[in-house]
């Protein structure tokens, strides 16, 4: 489950996401899962 402003990676491509709103599932780029980099205070 993704959270408010937590920040995503992609290791393949670089594509960045911030998360604007919650939800359930995966984030994923270039057919894996985006890695947390940032995550909410």
């Amino acid at each position: 489950m993704t959270e408010i402003h937590q920040v995503y990676e992609c290791e393949i491509c670089g594509n960045i996401v911030e998360v604007l709103h919650a939800g359930e599932g995966d984030l994923v780029c270039c057919g894996q899962d985006m890695e947390l980099t940032v995550k909410t205070p």
